[in-house]
């Protein structure tokens, strides 16, 4: 495992303080070790550009700029026996979604699917962890969610596409289920935040400028995009040469389902500004399907073909030099194997904005390793 230099901090030190912090911040305690949760399920599984290096920036700074409802006012717009459309106005999206999945998982097990739209929502952490729920209760899960202009479509230099994942859960007959869990960019915001926090060039070819050339200084493309001045290439990347295309159509697959099936607003409308300028609620919009293998051949049917599917994967022919062929979720499940004893990896960066909020809440309880 990489970075092992930095100070790890004990998991339930990381939850309690978070949960604290967030209830200091106005959310409710339930709530808030929600929150907490889906932050640190991101660094359980390596995904550090979604995990407690966003708790401060993303989350307890948009509270106190007023952009970030902490207590989630949650209306049922529309409900039928498998469908739910919820507003989540402008609380938070973990929370939402939280409950949305609750819903829809509550409909499969009735009517073997259940699909939810949430409009009015904002950021919902890793969207691997919805689609958890769904495997935990031996369904598919699948989720998406829009963002913030980001991708440039494909033959264009302007970000008009969210990041928007595209993600599939799905149970196996392994200690670990399927998990795919990307953007449909060839790299994240959050991902471009980690290598600027570590002073690392992001890799030439996922990100183009205003002028059509390729960037790579990572504190740049972060103003850059911002200002709009350069934008993430869709996942294949930049043109048509190794399928960009596809990247970009996928991002729209996104948008739509984000946004259509709700009524909400879409594209450049998500920029979190309004016509002044001044900085308003992001109103993002996410999308949950849940289906369930019992009404088709039954659970234990699919755990073992999806399983078998995933040994033959990585039992098939490597390619000189390389030792190992993962399947989604198995990368993320080592991880977790490593780390679930150790704790928590965290940046001089992270280490300084957690010190940085004790301090501001008064929360002199918490002591951490890296003090």
């Amino acid at each position: 495992m990489q970075n092992d230099n930095r100070p790890f901090v004990p998991w339930d030190l990381m939850d309690d303080f978070m949960t604290a912090a967030f209830m200091k911040a106005g959310v409710p305690e339930e709530d808030a070790r929600l929150c907490s949760d889906v932050l640190l399920e991101s660094d359980r599984r390596g995904i550090e550009s979604h995990g407690a290096n966003r708790f401060k920036p993303i989350y307890i700074d948009r509270i106190r700029a007023g952009i970030l409802n902490p207590v989630t006012k949650i209306d049922i717009l529309k409900e039928t026996p498998t469908t739910v459309v919820l507003d989540a106005n402008d609380g938070m999206g973990m929370v939402a979604s939280k409950k949305a999945m609750d819903m829809i998982i509550e409909k499969a097990k009735l009517y073997g699917m259940g699909m939810a739209a949430v409009t009015n929502s904002s950021h919902y952490g890793i969207a691997g962890y919805w689609a958890s729920l769904a495997v935990k209760e031996n369904m598919i899960g699948i989720t998406g969610t829009n963002a913030r202009p980001s991708i440039a479509p494909t033959f264009g230099v302007e970000n008009m596409l969210g990041t928007n994942p595209l993600t599939f859960g799905m149970p196996t007959d392994e200690p670990f289920p399927f998990m795919l869990d990307c953007a449909t960019s060839i790299t994240q915001n959050g991902k471009i935040e980690y290598y600027a926090r570590i002073g690392h060039d992001t890799p030439e070819g996922m990100v183009i400028g205003r002028d059509g050339k390729p960037m790579t200084d990572s504190v740049q493309i972060l103003k850059d995009i911002r200002s709009k001045n350069a934008a993430l290439a869709p996942l294949g990347g930049i043109g048509e040469t190794l399928g960009g295309y596809k990247g970009y159509g996928y991002a729209t697959v996104v948008e739509i389902l984000c946004a259509a099936l709700q009524n909400g607003i879409f594209l450049k409308e998500l920029e979190g500004k309004d016509e002044n300028g001044n900085i308003r609620p992001y109103h993002l919009g996410h999308f949950f399907i849940v289906i369930n293998p019992d009404f088709f051949m039954g659970i234990d049917s699919f755990k073992k073909t999806a399983g078998e599917i995933l040994r033959q994967l990585r039992g098939s022919l490597k390619a000189p030099g390389e030792e190992r062929i993962y399947t989604a979720g198995e990368k993320e499940y080592d991880v977790w194997m490593y780390r679930k004893d150790k704790g928590v990896p965290v940046t001089e960066a992270v280490q300084k904005e957690f010190i940085q909020v004790r301090d501001e809440y008064g929360l002199t309880q918490f002591r951490f390793p890296f003090e």
